[in-house]
Order: structure tokens, then sequence, then C-alpha cells
């Protein structure tokens, strides 16, 4: 199969094996073929004897390597996930087989002496080795017959979980057990992911499980390597060439049988895939963004589902992606019960009347914390207890607005939000003072501002970034070290003791024991967002932070107590928050209720391809609309069109569940016939994308 970008490219290819590959020209290998007068990488799939092609066959050119790197597993789960995602084989590989390292590969095979010669027998230890564990399955199946579990495994943690233990006994019997897991306040949860691997680990299987982040990944595979020691690796894309190709052949190989990693670890190559695990599915980071476009929750359930594999979603908030599967029965709830729920959280609240209160002490209005919430914070203080505060932007000022209409200020160049960045080049300021807006987008000052409504100079502060919060709760704690944690400063952890804390959404630094106070800032800056998973990922953001507050601690959040979302925090219950959105989106017609695709590009593509397509009966077009200016789109599209003067425009096609897959195999169609007529407008397709 040579790798082509052209969609209707997109299938198999028949090629002659000369007499001196025969060998290595084995399936999963890569090889070099010639195709159209170029010579281009692909992938040997199967041998056979004869062909249907009625002409003359092109030899194989080269063998580039004798390592099977396309396993049998991994090509289903690429034709899968390009039907499912409107894309083609190519583009799903790119992805999930990393680009070869020839030193690496050569010195792993020569140290660890796995790589057997194309052609040649697997001997009896290999063979051994390889083949799957008897383990018991019936029902009637004594104790003696069943795994034990192994040891670190603290059965007393999972039994706080309604379905905990039977969760890990399925686990020992080799079942393709489904769940949905909420974790307590203030659990170590990658300790409890580290030993589900282990249970898979200790019955012969393998185990992948992601994460968003390097962070949470060192996290996890610390507590892996406790466990399982050397069986454990970590893939992350911050790796280098050599270092993530020798993890990645270590998980071909066998020899890792836990693979941690971010979003592309859900291809790895494990043998005998036991259990799929994602942490906290609902982070951006798991949408990649390039063609065709899947989302790891996604292709970790399509790849459960095909292999018979476990899957466990986890985290302390919920999706309404995976409330859908528990509530249509292909997963269930793993959680615990209120009353323990309420002894692991701390006491949440919301002030009724901080906007008076703020209004009436200029101290708290400054630094945006009622009296309530500054008095919690000074008392955990003088107990020795630090203070954890939650901001949703970094910088010093990111966003200003008209002094005068609060219309938001634009840069006159580019239309780019301007802002106040901080003195130094590292984002801090030694003293307040006045600057010049600078564009966000194009890095222009516009020392000279005038507002494009009502005609007004003076600029007024919307959000406060990080920066400037530290350096106004630096005054309003004098004596009290002030750590801040964001962006590519972000605290991995930091020590006990008196302190106020200052972290962005996402980058809350661990504290040994928990923080003893968490003041959740400017709220509405989180829901105000036009998403349509505003809500969702804002009661996340806010749990992820709660969870680090100790039970006997407060937290405190900035926002309408009256809002649906601020309710549920203040219960801590994502699973009805979940459950609560979800037929939101069912009433309104939004994933994952629906299948949607978004068209995004010129008006002639976009035109090329709906005339292209034969839709179901049962889409509905929505649009074109233009593009909104903040959308990212590819950089052929917005370059084509800042030549010819086109607007990028986008159209949605929404589709009952049912017809999700025709939709896609439409879209399929369409694209490979704009390919094969080669149409060069830009044009971008997307399945139920992250964003609408």
């Amino acid at each position: 199969m040579p790798l082509l970008t052209p969609a209707h490219l997109d299938r198999d290819f028949d090629y002659l094996v000369p007499p001196e590959l025969d060998e290595t020209a084995r399936p999963g290998v890569r090889v070099r073929v010639r195709f159209a007068g170029r010579l281009v990488d692909g992938y040997l799939l199967s041998r056979h004897t004869g062909t249907d092609h009625p002409g003359k066959l092109v030899r194989l050119e080269r063998v580039v390597s004798p390592e099977r790197v396309l396993t049998p597993e991994i090509l289903r789960l690429a034709t899968t996930v390009a039907a499912r995602y409107a894309g083609t084989r190519a583009d799903v590989l790119r992805l999930a087989i990393p680009p070869r390292h020839a030193r690496t590969e050569n010195g792993e095979a020569a140290r660890t002496g796995r790589r057997q010669p194309a052609g040649r027998a697997a001997s009896a230890t290999e063979a051994e080795a390889a083949a799957p564990v008897a383990v018991a399955d019936s029902p009637g199946a004594s104790v003696s017959e069943l795994p034990d579990v192994p040891d670190g495994v603290e059965m007393s943690a999972w039994r706080r979980y309604r379905h905990g233990e039977a969760f890990i006994t399925a686990l020992t019997r080799r079942r393709g057990v489904r769940a949905a897991w909420q974790a307590l306040p203030g659990e170590n949860w990658a300790r409890r992911l580290a030993e589900l691997a282990a249970v898979v680990v200790a019955g012969g299987r393998s185990a992948v499980l992601m994460v968003p982040d390097q962070r949470d990944l060192d996290r996890v595979l610390a507590e892996c390597e406790h466990l399982v020691g050397d069986s454990a690796v970590g893939l992350s894309a911050g790796l280098g060439p050599a270092a993530r190709y020798r993890r990645w052949l270590a998980a071909l190989r066998g020899t890792a049988r836990v693979v941690v990693g971010t979003r592309a670890a859900v291809f790895a190559p494990v043998r005998e895939l036991g259990l799929v695990a994602i942490w906290d599915d609902g982070d951006d980071t798991y949408a990649e963004p390039r063609a065709p476009y899947p989302h790891a929750r996604e292709v970790a359930m399509l790849r459960a589902h095909d292999t018979g594999a476990a899957f466990i979603a986890a985290g302390y908030a919920r999706t309404a992606e995976v409330q859908s599967v528990v509530e249509n029965g292909w997963a269930h709830d793993l959680v615990a019960d209120r009353a323990m729920v309420r002894a692991a959280s701390a006491r949440i609240s919301a002030p009724g009347d901080s906007d008076m209160a703020l209004e009436r002490d200029p101290v708290a209005r400054a630094v945006r914390i009622p009296g309530v919430a500054f008095a919690a914070a000074r008392a955990a203080l003088a107990a020795g207890e630090a203070v954890l505060v939650q901001v949703p932007r970094r910088g010093y000022v990111p966003a200003l607005a008209c002094g005068r209409c609060r219309t938001p200020a634009r840069c006159r160049h580019c239309n780019g939000p301007l802002a106040l960045p901080g003195a130094g080049s590292d984002g801090e300021r030694d003293a307040p003072g006045p600057q010049s807006p600078t564009c966000r987008w194009c890095g222009r000052a516009d020392a000279v501002f005038r507002c494009p409504v009502c005609g007004g100079r003076a600029l007024r502060a919307v959000v406060i970034g990080a920066v400037r919060t530290a350096e106004e709760l630096g005054r309003a704690f004098p004596g009290v070290p002030i750590r801040g944690s964001s962006g590519a400063e972000m605290l991995d952890t930091v020590p006990p003791g008196p302190q106020v804390v200052v972290a962005t959404v996402g980058a809350e630094p661990l504290l040994d024991g928990g923080y003893g106070v968490g003041l959740l800032l400017d709220g509405w800056v989180l829901l105000s967002r036009a998403d349509l998973r505003a809500a969702e990922d804002t009661l996340r953001r806010w749990l992820g932070a709660a969870a680090l507050v100790k039970s006997e601690g407060r937290v405190i959040v900035m926002a309408e107590p009256a809002l649906p979302t601020v309710q549920a925090l203040v219960r801590w219950d994502p699973v009805g928050h979940a459950a609560t959105e979800l037929a939101q989106r069912t009433e309104v017609g939004f994933p994952p209720a629906v299948r949607m695709a978004a068209v995004d590009g010129t008006p002639d593509a976009i035109a090329e391809v709906l005339a292209a397509a034969d839709l179901p009966d049962t889409v509905d077009v929505l649009g074109p609309v233009p593009l909104p200016g903040t959308e990212r789109v590819p950089s052929a599209a917005r370059s084509s069109a800042a030549e010819t003067g086109e607007q990028i425009e986008r159209v949605l096609l929404r589709a009952v569940r049912t017809d999700g897959q025709r939709l896609a195999r439409a879209l399929t169609t369409a694209q490979a016939i704009r390919s094969s007529h080669r149409s060069d407008s830009p044009l971008r397709v997307r399945i139920d994308p992250a964003n609408i």
C-alpha cells in the first residue's frame, strides 16, 4: 500500500516481489515502490500467488527494513478510523507509526536479539511468550483457578467505588469490561491507573494508558515503573526521534507491556492488548490537529471494541460523550456513594453577594476576591496552609475593551485582540504602570487607540491575567510567598507551608497533603465562551482544581451561584451535569446525540463537495457561513483565499447517529472525486469536531 496523499488513491496496489526480496518482503514491513514514475514509501499488506490486475506488474523496488511495523491489529484500526473520520488510511498510518530511525532500530535489534530474520519460524520460547495465557473465565471457576491480584494493588481504595472490586476481578479474568470512572477528590488517580495496568500485565497482557500532557505522563509512568518495573515505557511528542522510536519498538517487540503516553499512544502496537485507559478525556489535547482529525477517546473505544480489550474513561469530570456510552449500555458507571463523596471533598461555596462585596471593598475589588474568600485565605495562611488561586488566563492583562462602550479592543492592522503584556521578556512586571496595548496576533503596538464604535480612547481590562493577579495578591498579603504556575513556567509541585499559588487553569501544581483553601476567580470568563463545550469544560477545570484542596479545606468559586454548572461543582456532581448536558445537546441536535461534519474551505470547494456527495436523506445542511477569524484553518486555505479574495466558509452537515457511517462514506467519496478531478481549492473535512 503506497502512502499517497490524494484521496482517490487510497486503495491497495499489486506489485511483483522479485526473488532477491522474497525472504524480507513480509506483511507489515516498510517498502519503497515506484508509482507514477517516482519512488514513494509504503507498507506491504499481504503476499499472494496470483493477482486480478490485467496489466503488467511493477517490481517492488526495495524493502526498507525487515521490521514488521504494521501489525494486523493496527491496520484494522487504521482502516476503521479512516472510515469513521472520512479520511485516508495513509493519513491515519502517519499518525500511528513514527518515522523510522535506522540506527535505533538496528541497535535495539542487536541489543535485545528479538528481531528474527523474515521467513524463520518462531522458536518454542517465542511462541510461548506470544501465546495468550489460559485463564478460567467461567462463572463457576474456582478461586484457585483465577490469577491473584498483584502485590501493590490497594483493593481498599477500589472498594470505595461501587463495582470497583468487581472491575478488578473482571480484569483478572481477562474480560473486556468497560467503565466510566469518576475519581474521588484527593484520589491518587495515577496510582489507581498503574494498578489497573499491573493487574492486566499479571494476566499476560498489555495496557495502554493515555494522559493529556507530559506532567501527567511522568506521574503515571513513575507509578507504573514502581509496580511493573521496566515493562512500562512513556511515549510523547516531546521525546526525540531516537528515544520515541526506541520505546515504540519496545512495545512492538513485546518487551514493553505498559505504554503511558499522550494521544498518539492510542496506536501503540502492544501485544495482547488487555486495557485501554484515558484520563480526563475532555482535555482538548486529545483532538488530533492533523487529518483526518480523530479524537483519541473515540479511537480508544474503537480499538477496545475491535480487540475485546477492557476500556476505562477516568477523570474528576465527565464528558457528554462518555455519558452517552454509559446511557446506551456500552460502558457502566464506576462511582462512589454520595456519603463517600461528601467525606472526601472540601466544602465548596459560591458567595451570592460577591459582586456587591467587591463594590464595597476597594482592596477586595483589586484582587477580585470578596470578603468571605479573603478571610478564608487569611485564616489558611495563618494556620500554615497554602492557598491555591485559579485564574482563567495567563499574562498581565490579556484582554482589553473600550472604557466607554465596552467594545472589545482590536488591532487596526489584523483585527486581533489587544492586550497589555508584562514589562519583562518573561512576562513579569516590576511595578504597575501604563503601557501601549499590543496585538496578541501580529505583535504591533497601538499607542493611539481609538474605539471604532464610539471614538473613545480609554481602555479597561476585561480579564486580569495570572501575572497581574499575583502582583495584586502580593500587595494584599505582604510577606507571604507568591508563586506562579502557567504556560512554560508550569510548576509540577510546590513545597508545604504558607504561600499563595496563582495558577492558570490546568497548570495547578500538586501539594502533599492538599491546599487549605482554593479560590476560583473570574468564573464568568470560562462560562461565557461562545463554545458548545463551555459549561462542560469549565466544570472540568474547576473540579481539577478543587480536587487538590484537602477534605477539611474550603473551595470558593467566584461565579453566579444559581448557574447549573456552579451548582454541579458545589454538589460535586459531574455525572448529573454530564447527563443534563447530553439531554440538552440531544434536544437541539448536537454531538454526541448526532453525527456532525464540519466542511471548511472556499465557496467553490464546498460547492464541489456538496455536489459530489450522495448524502443520506436525514442530513441537515447548515450554512455556509463565514468562518470566524479566530478559527484555525489550514495555511494553504488562508493563503489561497488571500490571493483570490475569497472568504473561508463553513458548512455543517448533521445526521442521525444511525446514518453516521453513510455520511462519512459520502464525504470520503466526494473528496476522492475532487482529488481525481485535480481540484486544487483547499478543503478540510472534520467529523464531530471538538469546536463547532
